[in-house]
């Protein structure tokens, strides 16, 4: 597990070590006292005289120990936290970097409940592991240890009888972890799948509300939170036992040493000062030993942890070259594409070209693969095999940022960030300037809804983007695009939130961003796509019939079926009384 966390720790390894030396010497300083007190009691066990000057001079030392103690070891603790959060900062920046090459699909894959739980909750927990575990949990057994030997040299009688409660105690520790780490894994589930079911509970509010789902909706959170509760306490129950003996017996080092050691002394085998003394180095021992095992308990969750960030980090990251875009043209090529996700594969060997300049439509039901084969475009996942390519040279051949600066798309769903609708729609080309994205939004027809707003351009998009509406936050998306002008534009169902007031505006703002671009569009509704350059129909993952509209109808079944489902729904209207 040390060996998991050493790369992130880097430079502050050296506050590690400090930490850990500043708490030697605090434990050293806090377990003296003891010995002091010996002092004062020895001679009196003896029946001798100590002056006044004596006692004050041990006293003073008791003082000055206890001052040792505090400033080291609070020092300790903050070379310790100096490094763990630079360690915890390290991590964070790491695995961010690491996901950000992940295939999209692997990511969706977690949920954001088990992002979130590991980017916080389970990272914040490995800085008990720096933080603490490793220089308290050192100091804390490696002074007790030298106490014991010390404990034997004096007297190795006494010596055997303080670990008989140390052997207990480690065995019931033992047992303890033993029995947790069974259940460990289906606890950390039950944690995992309680966090996704929560946000998706709260994300879907509206729909729970509207279609009346409260029951259904409210039975299935009840379910997870009740399974993770049942988890928790399944698995508490099984160490409460254990914890309770180690807890009660490992600091008891004179269990066996009061009445055997007083036996010593009575049968005269050994002096009563010397059983003092190591009455005396066994309270020291005590507290600090079960601190210590305290800790242990914590190591196999945090070795969990640990394991759980290497495996999100494991997943082979998205293909990527390194070389700028070198294509001939903007042509854009599907060659046999096969893709699916996880073992179910939705593509089967689909091949597809769009020319330089023309606009290839997407078409089919639902579940036909539409969406999926434009995100393969923008790279979103690997292929299982096949090739994609722009200008005759593939897409995993360069850059992500080189793709990027070729491609922009325009999806359903558009997420804005919780900051200004003018920091937004800069995100397509950091580097414009403002007259840029002033244009931009005009083309996008932005200004209508942002005359409503006192701050303008300059408003706060809110979480999520949950001041504006969705046609608003869809026309700022295409604000993105316009400003990012890049050659090849993908659009699925970019007019998906449009109102119908709206969407011819939009429609001609749509008309002149395409103007001699390379356009990949997805619709749903086929009127709005009937004078693409080309048509391609998908059927369960294949791509059955490509050609104009004029000539789809003739000659292809699926399309006509969908043509005049799409007119059946465009003539629908509520029937009067």
């Amino acid at each position: 597990m040390f060996k998991r966390v050493k790369p992130y720790v880097g430079e502050y390894k050296k506050y590690t070590i400090w930490a850990t030396i500043l708490m030697c010497i605090g434990i050293i300083a806090n377990v003296a006292p003891y010995f002091l007190i010996y002092q004062i009691i020895a001679p009196l066990t003896r029946g001798e005289h100590i002056d006044a000057s004596f006692i004050l001079l041990r006293v003073i030392l008791v003082a000055v120990c206890e001052i040792i103690f505090s400033v080291s070891y609070v020092k300790g603790l903050e070379f310790s936290h100096i490094s763990a959060y630079n360690t915890l900062k390290n991590l964070r920046v790491s695995l961010k970097a690491k996901l950000e090459k992940q295939p999209l699909g692997n990511i969706n894959e977690l949920g954001t409940g088990r992002i979130k739980k590991v980017f916080t909750d389970d990272i914040d927990q490995i800085e008990l592991l720096l933080a603490h575990a490793i220089p308290e949990g050192i100091a804390n057994i490696a002074i007790p240890i030298l106490i014991i030997v010390l404990m034997f040299v004096f007297d190795w009688r006494l010596g055997l009888l303080s670990l008989v409660p140390l052997v207990i105690g480690m065995f019931a520790m033992g047992m303890m972890m033993k029995s947790g780490m069974e259940k460990m894994n289906a606890y950390y589930e039950s944690a995992a799948k309680m966090n996704n079911t929560i946000i998706e509970y709260v994300n879907g509010m509206e729909v729970v509300k509207v279609f009346n789902k409260d029951g259904d909706s409210y039975k299935r959170f009840g379910d997870t939170v009740r399974s993770y509760r049942d988890f928790t306490l399944d698995w508490y129950k099984v160490c409460w036992p254990w914890m309770a003996i180690y807890a009660s017996v490992l600091p008891c080092l004179v269990l066996l040493m009061l009445p055997f050691g007083s036996l010593m002394v009575l049968g005269g085998t050994i002096a009563l000062d010397k059983m003092v003394l190591v009455f005396c180095m066994s309270f020291a021992v005590g507290p600090s030993v079960l601190k210590a095992l305290n800790f242990a308990g914590k190591f196999p969750q945090l070795d969990y942890k640990i394991a759980e960030l290497e495996k999100m980090m494991e997943h082979p990251p998205l293909k990527e070259g390194t070389a700028g875009f070198q294509g001939k043209n903007l042509d854009v090529e599907f060659k046999n594409v096969h893709f699916g996700y996880e073992d179910a594969e939705v593509l089967h060997g689909v091949n597809l070209s769009l020319k330089q300049g023309t606009t290839t439509a997407l078409v089919g039901e639902s579940g036909s693969g539409k969406s999926t084969l434009a995100k393969l475009l923008v790279h979103y996942y690997d292929l299982n095999s096949g090739s994609i390519s722009i200008g005759g040279q593939g897409i995993t051949d360069m850059s992500l940022q080189a793709l990027n600066d070729q491609v922009a798309f325009v999806s359903q769903e558009q997420f804005l960030f919780n900051t200004t609708l003018y920091e937004n729609i800069l995100i397509g080309k950091p580097s414009a300037k403002k007259e840029e994205v002033f244009e931009a939004a005009k083309r996008a027809q932005c200004n209508e809804f942002l005359e409503r707003f006192p701050d303008g351009i300059e408003t706060q998009a809110g979480d999520g983007g949950k001041q504006l509406s969705g046609g608003e936050r869809q026309r700022i998306s295409l604000a993105r695009a316009i400003l990012k002008n890049a050659p090849i534009i993908v659009l699925d169902e970019a007019t998906a939130f449009m109102d119908p007031e709206n969407e011819e505006k939009m429609n001609a703002a749509l008309d002149e961003i395409v103007k001699d671009k390379t356009v990949l569009v997805i619709a749903h509704r086929l009127s709005t796509i009937r004078n693409a350059d080309k048509i391609c129909v998908m059927k369960e993952g294949n791509c059955i019939a490509a050609d104009t509209h004029d000539k789809l109808l003739e000659v292809c079944p699926e399309y006509k079926k969908l043509w005049d489902a799409s007119v059946s729904a465009s003539t629908w209207k509520v029937r009067e009384a």
